[in-house]
């Protein structure tokens, strides 16, 4: 049995599916101490496409819409049917963070209804950190980690700020989610980001006409934009549900569409150059000729390496 610290066990331990080892390689995963930081990046490397000889098997679902649209609700419908296909999901539910502790407020958890019994489901509360919306460090490794264990990894975000961008930037597929007559449509359309969703989500179906015109709208504004190829649904989550089965079944039909090598590559290189920004800001970057050549220098990297590796050689390229 490995130890909580020990990066390297831990990993080997989710590669080889050991759903119990979740929990221990999530609190490495969010520690910030440096033996800990350490021992993080060993745990990556272990569930790295390079040790795995392949992209992780989970499919990585992003899930985020405005406060109040759904989203919890959903995601205990759509949890269920996971499990009802007998697959095993993990979901890490990205909270607004508590200036003074740094730990997320809302509690998730608390919210997505499941059997807290059931050995193939994992709720993790995880802080958004600094950025309003976005996804810390963490959140994204820990989503690199839990995928190399489980069938379904799922980041779910409060869409405000940098969720939307964050989360297309980590996730295989992405449904945002809007609520009928309450203004959220029209909003996500002002919003600017219609080109980010893979699926778009309208909740509370059982409202009838309402949804069905939020559901019409956001169909008209996708085929002007040129997005036709997008899935808009309308569900009801709440019992009995309706729409899930075809929600599931869409989210599953993007991923086999998918290269996904390729865009999990371009996660990684994206993670990669933002963390080592944060690290070292603008003048970081201009000693690695800029962001143009901060990009080149990471395209030139095997394509199976994992985040911190892919740091380690922007730091290379930077000394």
């Amino acid at each position: 049995m490995s130890e909580p610290g020990d990066g390297a066990a831990l990993g080997a331990r989710l590669r080889d599916g050991e759903l119990v080892a979740a929990p221990a390689a999530l609190n490495l995963l969010e520690s910030t101490t440096a033996a800990d930081r350490e021992q993080a990046a060993a745990l990556l490397h272990e569930v790295s496409p390079a040790v795995l000889g392949r992209e992780a098997p989970a499919h990585v679902i992003g899930v985020t819409g405005p406060p109040g649209a759904g989203k919890s609700t959903l995601l205990s419908a759509l949890v269920h049917g996971w499990r009802a296909q007998q697959r095993t999901v993990a979901v890490l539910a990205v909270d607004p963070s508590s200036r003074r502790s740094g730990g997320s407020l809302l509690g998730d958890r608390a919210r997505i209804d499941f059997d807290p019994s059931d050995r193939g489901v994992l709720i993790r509360s995880t802080a958004a950190g600094e950025r309003l919306g976005g996804l810390a460090r963490a959140t994204r490794a820990a989503a690199a980690a839990l995928a190399a264990a489980f069938d379904v990894v799922v980041i779910e975000t409060v869409g405000v700020g940098q969720a939307e961008t964050d989360v297309a930037d980590v996730a295989d597929t992405v449904a945002v989610v809007v609520q009928p007559g309450g203004g959220d449509v029209l909003q996500f359309l002002k919003a600017g980001i219609m080109e980010i969703p893979d699926v778009l989500v309208v909740t509370k179906a059982d409202l009838g006409q309402i949804a069905m015109r939020a559901r019409r709208d956001l169909s008209a504004a996708l085929r002007s934009l040129g997005s036709p190829s997008t899935r808009v649904l309308a569900v009801c989550a709440v019992p009995p549900p309706t729409g899930i089965d075809e929600l599931l079944a869409a989210l599953e039909e993007h991923r086999a569409g998918l290269d996904l090598a390729v865009r999990r590559t371009a996660a990684r290189r994206a993670a990669a150059l933002t963390d080592f920004t944060v690290e070292h800001g603008e003048h970081g970057l201009r000693a690695l000729g800029g962001r143009a050549g901060a990009q080149a220098l990471l395209a030139g990297e095997d394509a199976g390496l994992d985040v911190p590796a892919l740091v380690d050689a922007l730091e290379r390229g930077r000394a």
